[in-house]
């Protein structure tokens, strides 16, 4: 048998660039899409709906709009992928391992297809331009599938122990939250090349700088990990269908994921709303996006070694039901905040705690229920189980996504409190069901097969 490398977190850390490119390109899509396609601008936010007057925006089936349709069309699309492309990884026996090679194939037309949502739907055809749109987006999530799946399996096969399943965790989530908050930056950035490019064109020259970047950070990790000098991986013999009917019989797995897909539904409300909140309900100039962001991702990695060390000493679930009611209590202040900006810091500084707890821990849930299955049946399909998590939370998204749309259509302050109380009522049912998730009998049933050792 080969002799593998050990696992260092150096090469953990390397690993993370590649959720760093994915999350840039995933939030300026998920962040600014629905601000600069839908809404009215006015004398203090000028961007807000900029593309609008390109596609279609009145209702087309009862308060559903187009957009919020195309957007919930993408993710419902992006979940039933998931699977497919989780099952080919996971069956695949190629020279570079089952994971690395779908990374390097996808770096770049996943990182082209972003800038391509900015700069084609833009014709002066409302029709054409809707369908671009539409075609556009399903490539982009097919994209986003084929690199994300095979890569969040990594994160089991690399996160070979409790350790290292935490730490893996924790690095990924860091350069998430890092992508994310750079994402924010987009107005700043197009601010900055108006005199450049225009209106407009910043906005699109903003978006490829964005692209690029994210490009090389997910080429990075793609060329850089040899994944058969790390993972004796072996191919599963395992359908992708029947392989996600066999993840979804673990009721450990379903308890997690019941209370993932609604946390992601009321998540998805929050962050679709938050540059509305803040410009509509804070009346914030949208360029304070950026460092209100930055604020509360600064305070949320500061937090980042205590979670690390209370989630080996107390244990994840616990962590995780705190992060949950945190989050309640930062839905509930939108619901209720004024204007300015004061407002702003007071939900990034309240955000901050939830963002820090559930952006490391559920991802660690899922891999130590992958790692007790491959114990128990001898057969490693950590690619279906993170696969089933998105395909499930991502459904939840694309609830979430036609909720928004369709509750703000009237675009009042009324309508955006009311995301702000949908997201904190579902997240309490959330925090309530994962109450049920057992992770001391997981973990002891690890450490059981393991023979007592590390786990």
């Amino acid at each position: 048998m080969k002799q593998l490398k050990p696992i260092t977190n150096k090469l953990l850390w390397i690993f993370a660039l590649g959720q760093f490119g994915w999350s840039l390109l995933s939030g300026v899509v998920s962040n600014w899409m629905v601000y600069y396609y839908t809404g009215t601008p006015n004398e203090q936010n000028p961007n807000i709906g900029v593309f609008a007057s390109g596609i279609t925006q009145s209702p087309i089936l009862f308060k559903l709009t187009l957009f919020g349709l195309v957007l919930a069309a993408g993710r419902i699309f992006d979940a039933v992928t998931d699977p497919l492309i989780a099952g080919w990884s996971d069956r695949s026996n190629y020279k570079g391992g089952r994971r690395i090679p779908f990374m390097r194939a996808m770096a770049i037309p996943f990182s082209l297809c972003m800038v391509g949502l900015f700069v084609l739907p833009q014709t002066s055809n409302i029709a054409l331009n809707d369908t671009i749109l539409f075609i556009l987006l399903m490539v982009f999530y097919l994209f986003m599938t084929m690199f994300c799946t095979p890569y969040n399996a990594l994160i089991a096969e690399l996160g070979d122990t409790q350790q290292h399943r935490i730490n893996v965790s924790t690095f990924i989530s860091f350069t998430f939250i890092v992508g994310q908050s750079i994402s924010f930056l987009l107005p700043n950035v197009a601010g900055a090349l108006e005199g450049i490019a225009g209106q407009k064109g910043s906005i699109r020259l903003s978006v490829a700088v964005m692209a690029a970047l994210a490009c090389i950070a997910m080429l990075i990790p793609s060329f850089y990990i040899n994944e058969r000098d790390y993972i004796d991986s072996k191919p599963s013999d395992t359908k992708p269908f029947k392989s996600l009917a066999k993840t979804f019989s673990n009721g450990q797995f379903r308890r997690f994921v019941y209370s993932d897909v609604i946390y992601f539904f009321a998540l998805t409300l929050f962050q679709t709303g938050l540059a509305f909140y803040e410009t509509q309900l804070m009346e914030i100039e949208d360029t304070w996006t950026f460092m209100l962001t930055a604020t509360m991702t600064a305070i949320s990695v500061m937090l980042y070694p205590i979670i690390n060390i209370l989630a080996k000493k107390i244990g994840k679930k616990t962590l995780i039901i705190t992060g949950f009611f945190a989050y309640c209590c930062v839905f509930l202040i939108t619901t209720m905040c004024g204007t300015g900006l004061h407002w702003g810091f007071i939900i990034a500084i309240t955000a901050a705690i939830p963002m820090a707890i559930l952006g490391i821990l559920p991802q660690a849930c899922v891999a130590d229920v992958a790692e007790l299955t491959r114990l128990e049946t001898g057969e490693d399909r950590s690619g279906m189980f993170f696969a089933a998590r998105t395909f499930a939370f991502k459904m939840g998204q694309a609830i979430a996504l036609v909720t928004f749309t369709s509750v703000t259509i009237s675009q009042t302050k009324q309508s955006y409190r009311a995301t702000a109380l949908i997201a904190f009522i579902t997240c309490f049912i959330g925090a309530c069901i994962f109450f049920t998730f057992n992770e001391k009998m997981i973990l002891g049933k690890i450490r059981e097969l393991k023979g007592n050792k590390e786990i």
